[in-house]
């Protein structure tokens, strides 16, 4: 089953693609969409099309986005809601299932705490995926998320499924 992580940004959004084999999971790719533009829709239409190429690339069979928090600033919460909007569309788009997990869950299920720093989410993505290469903590941070999609069943779930079916 290959799982595509999403941690949307307005302006970096990462991604990271991984595959799940049973308890087995290996990386394919990662890489960071950068918003192009200086208005709002142009820089939407941006990330719309670069995500939409990665999940043309890499053909995953199924999406996990991270959910968004609210912050202090009601406007950059929104800004945020809008790209996590395409976050969840494109793999729509694309017939994936997406699943969403708060930040806590996800650093929980990577890290084994709930409230760690992106340096130690990055360094147990590392430990987790022997020499990947992480194009930036956006990226990482979409590893993130497609390992614990991988984690909580999501990706296992659907591949028995899958087999079920083929069976």
């Amino acid at each position: 089953m290959r799982v595509i992580g999403i941690d949307p940004g307005l302006r970096n959004l990462g991604w990271g693609v991984v595959d799940v084999a049973g308890a087995r999971i290996s990386h394919v790719a990662n890489g960071i969409c950068h918003s192009e533009g200086t208005e709002l829709a142009m820089r939407l239409l941006s990330l719309h099309g670069q995500l939409t190429r990665v999940i043309a690339t890499y053909r995953p069979q199924a999406a996990a986005v991270e959910q968004t928090f609210v912050n202090k600033d009601g406007a950059g919460t929104l800004k945020l809601g809008q790209a996590r909007g395409i976050a969840m569309l494109v793999p729509a788009q694309a017939g994936l299932a997406v699943g969403e997990y708060a930040p806590n869950t996800v650093k929980k299920t990577v890290v084994g705490v709930g409230h760690a720093d992106k340096g130690q989410v990055a360094h147990m993505v590392r430990m987790q995926l022997p020499g990947v290469e992480i194009a930036g903590p956006d990226a990482a941070d979409a590893l993130a998320i497609a390992i614990c999609h991988a984690h909580h069943g999501g990706a296992s779930a659907l591949a028995a499924a899958v087999a079920r079916a083929q069976a």
